[in-house]
């Protein structure tokens, strides 16, 4: 059987349930006996907003800061068809985007 490394990118608005997906990750790689390197955390992605309190223009000029943070994690690992097919029967939240490259 030839393994093969494969690299899955994971990104989400909620760190909890990112961690959880992760860590199934690790479980499933831990159980079949496979190489596995990560999670690695990569740099939260940060959008702010700004909008203004008062709809109508009247009144001081005060504003609302909100931001939305886009968490990422980077797994690399060293499987074969069994460990692919079981990590994608990884039940996800709709939150999560994963993304599963096959390298050399």
């Amino acid at each position: 059987m030839a393994t093969q490394k494969a690299r899955i990118r994971l990104s989400a608005l909620d760190v909890g349930e990112l961690e959880a997906v992760c860590n199934k990750i690790k479980d499933i790689s831990r159980d079949t006996g496979v190489k596995i390197s990560g999670p690695v955390p990569l740099p939260t992605k940060k959008l702010p907003i700004t909008v203004r309190k008062s709809p109508g223009g009247q009144g001081t000029a005060t504003f609302e800061h909100y931001q939305m943070r886009i968490h990422k994690r980077l797994i690399d690992i060293y499987a074969d068809d069994r460990t692919m097919r079981a990590i994608m029967r990884i039940r996800l939240p709709e939150q999560i985007n994963i993304e599963i490259e096959l390298l050399k």
